[in-house]
């Protein structure tokens, strides 16, 4: 984080600073080598495997780094911060996986109510996507998603009143591009649109109070529609 850095920089404190870097190593802190955490404090060093994860995302790796480098910090035994990585069950709405039907996983993220929590949200699909994505919006400039639209997403269902931003900025980005007005119209579409081995991803972007309550709504009625199928 260059503002962090920089704020340090300017700023000196008698702390010893840990740091943690998905890129580089590390004297002290922690990072990511290959698959590998490495959490090193002047005392040792543990290492901790971070492809078994429970949460999905460079986001969450980064997350991940800073809990094991308190909890180490702290006295926690190794063999507890590794079940509590591998077990641990985010909130609800935030990438959250709620089926997997005909091998086609559905992932509610209706948390994602801007563009930067939608890229982190794109960033961690690993599959071909269908998108589901719209609802007010706040002044949003999509253009930011646009390589990862082109790199992993297979057809973008819109869904909100007024979707004429979506469809200037993506109608020409992907094979597939459908307007739906309701939750489970939106969820219907994506079912037949989803083919073995794709995700389905519900990441607005955009504020939910057009056609839901707020984002739980949003979300809840989603998975429902899910299981309605």
């Amino acid at each position: 984080d260059k503002v962090i850095i920089e704020h340090l920089e300017n700023h000196p404190i008698q702390a010893i600073k840990l740091p943690f870097s998905l890129e580089k190593e590390k004297q002290y802190g922690t990072y990511l080598k290959g698959k590998e955490f490495k959490i090193k404090t002047q005392e040792d060093t543990m290492e901790l495997a971070s492809d078994s994860l429970a949460l999905e995302g460079r986001h969450n790796l980064k997350n991940t780094m800073a809990a094991i480098t308190a909890a180490k910090l702290v006295g926690i035994r190794k063999e507890t911060i590794r079940e509590s990585i591998q077990n641990f069950q985010g909130a609800a709405h935030r990438l959250e996986k709620v089926l997997k039907i005909h091998h086609v996983q559905y992932i509610n993220d209706s948390k994602a109510t801007n563009v930067n929590a939608t890229y982190y949200a794109l960033d961690s699909m690993t599959t071909p996507t269908v998108w589901i994505v719209g609802g007010v919006d706040k002044g949003n400039d999509y253009k930011a998603l646009m390589p990862l639209v082109r790199e992993k997403v297979k057809a973008i269902i819109c869904l909100g009143e007024d979707n004429s931003k979506l469809r200037q900025t993506f109608v020409n980005a992907v094979d597939i591009f459908v307007e739906t007005f309701a939750m489970s119209e939106a969820v219907k579409v994506a079912y037949k649109i989803a083919e073995r081995g794709d995700t389905v991803l519900l990441s607005p972007a955009c504020a939910s109070f057009d056609l839901f309550q707020n984002y739980e709504d949003r979300g809840n009625q989603f998975k429902e529609a899910i299981k309605n199928l």
